[in-house]
This record gives C-alpha cells, structure tokens and sequence, in this order.
C-alpha cells in the first residue's frame, strides 16, 4: 500500500471514530428526539395515573357509567359511523380536486433580487416586469397598456429558475404560490383539470387581498405537452377497446390539461362571487325594466397576477401557450460566465466553512475558471462535497485540496483501486503518458491539471486538461490537437509496447466525433455541406451516424484521423524520453496532480540539454515539430 494509500485509509479511520463518538449532528438529533417521545409517555402515564388515583381517592368506578337505554341507542351511534366512513370513501374522489399548492409568504423568504449572484440579465429583466406588475394601475389606467400575465423561464436544471421566482416574490412583497406541475395530475378523469381551476382560483383571491400574488408552477412541460394526439402521451393517439373503456376513471387527456390551462391564463379578469351576485340582481331587474332604462352588469374585477413557470424543456411546450396573453415573455437562463461564476464562489464560500488558503483573488479566479460549465447548484453542490473530504480528514474547513478532490470525484468518478498486473499496469502509464506528452508539446493555452492510472467508473486512467483561458470557439487547428491528443496514448502504446491494447476504444470515438463535426457541420473537411440541415424526419440521426453514412464524408473524417495519428506519433517519437519519464514516475506514484506533471517534464527537459543525446538514438532533440498537412482534397 501506498503512502497515498495509507493517508486515505487514516483520514477515513478518523472520520468513522468521530462518527462512532457520537460528535455527529444526526446521534444529538437523534437523542433529543429519543428524549422528547420519552417525556411525552411519562406525561401520559401521569396523567392517566392521576386520574385513576382521583377517581379511587373518590370511591369512584374507574370507568364512568353508561347512561340508561345504552344498549339501544350505541349501535344506532355505531351504524351511523359506518355510513359516514363509507360516504368519505365514496367521496374520496372530489377531494383529489384540491389544488397542492403552497402559499411561502414574502417574509419566508431568504433573498431577494439583490442577493442573486451569477443571474444579472435575468435580474434586470424582472426587475422591469415586477415595475409594471407593481404599477399595474398606472400601466393600465395612464399609460393604456395591458401588464406581463406570464413569464417563462427556461434553462437547464440548476441554473437558478426557482430561486430566481422565490427572489422576485420576496422583491415584490407578495405571496408566492408554488406548485410542480406533476402535483396537478391525479387518477382520476377531470380531477387534474380541477385542480388547475383552483389553483387559479386561489391565486386570484391571494391577489385581491393582498394587492397582487405570484404564482410559479415548476416543470410546466408535465402538462403542458404538445396537443399533438387526441389522448395520452403528445402525439400517441389513444387506440383500442382498452384506452376507451379507462378513459372515464383515469386523467389522460392531455389536451383537455392544456385547454384548461389556456382558459385560466385568459381567466384573470373574471368576477368575484359578490360581483356575480350583484351581476344576478341586476340581471332580475332589468327584466322589469324597458331597455332605455336598464343598468349595466358589472365587469369583471382586474387581478394583479403573475404567472411565472419554469422548464427545461420549452421546445415540448404546446405553441398556444407561448402566444400574447399567456407565457409571451420567455427568458433564458444559460449557463454562467466566468463572471458570473466568480460572483458564486464568493457568494457560496461566504456561506461555507473555508481555511484562508480560499480567501486570495487569484484562488478564486482560478476556481471560477475551472467551474466552467457548471450551473449555480452544481457550484454549490461542489463545495458541500468539498466539506465532506474535509471532514473525512478530519477537519471542519475546507481546503484547495479538498475543493479538487472533490471535483475529480465528481467529474469522473470515485477511486476504485483494482490490482493491475504489472505488464498491464505498465501499459496504461505509457498511453496515459502518450496523451500528456502531445497535450503538452502541441496543446497551447493548456494547463495539465491530473494525470493518473487509478480506476474510475470505467476508466482505467485518466488525463485530465483544461484551457487557461474561457473560450466560445474553437479553430481548425485547435480541433485538429484534440484529434492528436485522443490518439497519444494508441500512438505510445504503438511505439512502446509494439502493438495497442484495448484502451484506446474510447479515445478513438471521441477523436471520431470531433472529426465527424469538423466534417459534417464545419466545412473543414473539403465540402461545405452541412449535415446539420438534413431532416431525418421524426428521429433525428446524429451527426456521427449521418457523415458514416456517406461515403465521401467517411473518407474526409478518416483522412482527418489518420493525418493526426501520423503527427502525433512524430511527436511522440521525437520525445521519447518525456513519455518514458512520465510513465515511471506513474508506476511509482499512480497519480501525478498539476504542478508534479510539470515538475516531470521540465527536469526531463533539463536532462535533455544537459546531454543532447537523451531523447533520440542519433542525437537529434526536437520538441516542436512543424505541423503535419491534414488537409483534405
């Protein structure tokens, strides 16, 4: 076992003692708990030992005596429950039409809009529809104008649509009415419709009473699906004796959800219940009256609601919901910049046990910089991880290490040690070498963050590397790198052990996906078609299936290939000496993490020039190669 080894199995050691000594949150829980039931059944034995000892003291019976003609009328009390029982079970039914919404009122709320980090467009767009929606009067009655009814906020999971909703509510001082949207489907026929009415319905009266109300329905895209079939799942016509015979008892028509949703999101300005009395009794008397002398009927009140609904999945929304009058204002929530992510980590650690080692600027650029990609709950989740390495070492703050430990875990996988046999693990360090020696020498503007031959998930090895810099494009040649850094470890394989293993498999698909791109989508493969607009129908192909499908895209992809493969193995071949000391420095220490890769590299480097002869057989050390011509014609 490994000093590495030895450290981990410590650290996990004293993480199960601190457990076992009972220093968890959950054993104190647990015991206060414990001590709670145990006070309430003392109380109860008083109290009903009390009562006992009263009635003795008393010369009383225990139990006090029937009343006369008990034996009559107590079956009678008896066969009453009993129908009772059963008439609620019969109506069980109509109590499904409840609406399962949540009321969080405005000083339930944590933040508002100036406490969100990472969301500032979002922020100064609903900053403008809270001002109409605060104004409404105005907006209404000076300007002419009709206020935002809905507004959907569409991204991926995690990028902030519900808190963002929660922080207009808390901006707004208004009632938030949550609700799923799956919290609506019920088993039963015209249930789910019933409860959106009532959803409606109480979001209405919350803003009649309380000057406005917003209401948010999480994951609208549950039912409010493409009416694109006549019952069940959007699209899928219901079919068969079967889907007939269930159609009564059970809630599957889609478009009757979706109507019932259009109809409500048009039925703001409705009439309250003492305007619809006072619209009858104007009714009655106008029947006695002639029609020069009748009084108008009451309109329908105005109710300052703001529907907000968020989704991942806008482009499976049924089109009607998305005209003027119902979701008409859509915003995006993509995912953060690097900014954006830097406002995150400052936000998040302000919150989170951290040592000072996270407090310096550069520290924080760099891990707002390695986030990328990351969504706000995926930041904040990486931190919560972050303390749990912290405290399975044994401490209560977390430190830059546990911050990349805990990242590496999450991105590939956790440590799964397997013994290799020495010629196999042997064969992994050199492919994992091939890959960090190209990524090194031809991948500029990359930083070498872990090179390592321990199992993850599936990977018996890894190279993990990033760019210095945030970029949104890529060139011909940068695309043409990740093609030669795939093949580095085929390549090393190739020239160091005489034949490949298995291991590149994974390495090939992902270098033949890049060329299927540069090919079918860029133009860089000798043709300017795209195979991006060829419509496949109603399954879509991807774009690897439909470039090996043509025969001239085929041959344009496997010339890409093969034109990296012969550079990478000129520069593999150039520097033997750097893949040899990194594979050694692997067998001996399995991982190699940021600076130790480097710290490799530059002292076989320094060798090299200290004795010219160090890498190649006839002296010759190049480092940088002139490019290999990939082009194809």
């Amino acid at each position: 076992m490994t000093e590495r080894n030895e450290a981990a199995a410590a650290s996990e050691l004293t993480s199960s003692r601190l457990l076992s000594e009972g220093k968890a949150d959950v054993a104190r829980v647990r015991e206060r708990k414990l001590r709670r039931r145990l006070l309430r059944a003392l109380l109860l034995v008083v109290v009903v030992g009390g009562y006992v000892d009263l009635r003795a003291w008393r010369h009383q019976s225990i139990l006090p005596h029937l009343p006369p003609n008990a034996d009559i009328w107590l079956p009678m009390v008896l066969w009453v429950l009993m129908m009772l029982l059963l008439g609620a079970f019969v109506l069980l039914p109509m109590t499904a039409g409840r609406s399962p919404h949540r009321v969080i009122r405005p000083e339930e709320i944590e933040i508002g809009l100036d406490g969100v980090r990472g969301l500032d467009g979002q922020v100064d767009e609903v900053m403008r529809t809270l001002d109409v929606f605060l104004g409404y009067r105005t907006f209404r009655e000076v300007l002419g104008g009709n206020p935002r009814r809905g507004v959907l906020f569409e991204g991926p999971p995690g990028t902030g649509k519900t808190y963002l909703a929660k922080a207009m509510a808390k901006q707004a001082g208004v009632p938030f009415m949550f609700v799923s949207a799956s919290e609506f489907q019920t088993m039963w026929y015209g249930m789910t419709n019933m409860r959106i009415r009532r959803f409606f319905r109480r979001l209405r009266r919350l803003a009649a009473r309380e000057g406005g109300a917003i209401g948010f329905i999480e994951e609208l895209d549950a039912i409010g699906g493409n009416r694109g079939g006549v019952a069940g799942t959007p699209g899928v016509p219901a079919a068969g004796l079967g889907a007939r015979a269930v159609a009564p008892f059970l809630a599957t028509d889609t478009s009757g959800i979706v109507n019932e949703l259009l109809v409500q999101m048009q039925s703001f300005d409705e009439q309250g219940r003492g305007r619809r009395a006072w619209g009858r009794l104007v009714e009655w008397v106008n029947g006695y009256l002639p029609a020069e002398w009748r009084l108008s009927t009451p309109g329908g009140a105005y109710h300052n609601v703001l529907v907000v609904a968020a989704t991942n999945r806008a482009s499976a929304l049924d089109p009607a919901l998305l005209r003027p009058g119902r979701f008409d204002r859509k915003l995006y929530f993509d995912l953060p910049t690097k900014r954006a992510r830097r406002e995150l980590v400052d936000f998040f650690l302000e919150r989170k046990a951290h040592e000072p080692e996270l407090d310096p600027d550069e520290v924080r650029e760099r891990l707002a910089h390695d986030t990328l990609g990351s969504t706000p709950a995926m930041i904040e989740h990486l931190f919560d991880e972050a303390l749990v390495v912290a405290l399975r070492k044994g401490r209560r703050a977390m430190e830059v290490a546990d911050v990349y430990d805990a990242r590496l875990t999450e991105e590939i996988g956790l440590k799964q040690p397997v013994t290799y046999t020495e010629d196999e693990r042997r064969a992994i360090a050199v492919h994992e070498s091939g890959h960090a020696t190209v990524a090194h020498l031809l991948g500029t503007g990359r930083r070498l963050e872990v090179l390592s031959i321990i199992k993850r998930r599936e990977s018996l090895g890894l190279l993990a590397h990033a760019e210095t810099e945030e970029r949104f494009t890529r060139t011909r040649s940068e695309l043409e790198v990740s093609m030669a850094i795939a093949l580095g470890g085929m390549v090393a394989e190739e020239l160091f052990l005489g034949e490949s293993t298995t291991g590149p498999g994974g390495d090939l698909a992902q270098a033949t996906a890049v060329a299927a791109t540069m090919v079918g989508a860029l133009g860089m493969g000798g043709s300017l078609l795209s195979f991006e607009a060829v419509d496949s129908g109603m399954l879509q192909q991807n774009l690897v299936s439909k470039v090996m499908a043509d025969r001239d895209a085929k041959r344009q992809a496997d010339a890409l290939l093969k034109a990296q493969k012969v550079r990478a193995r000129a520069v593999l071949q150039a520097n033997r000496d750097v893949v040899e000391a990194l594979r050694d420095a692997l067998v001996a220490r399995d991982e190699l993490v940021g600076d130790e890769i480097l710290t490799v590299i530059r002292d076989t480097l320094a060798r090299r020039e200290a004795v010219p002869d160090a890498s190649t057989a006839d002296g010759d050390a190049v480092i940088v190669l002139p490019d290999v011509e990939t082009s194809v014609e």
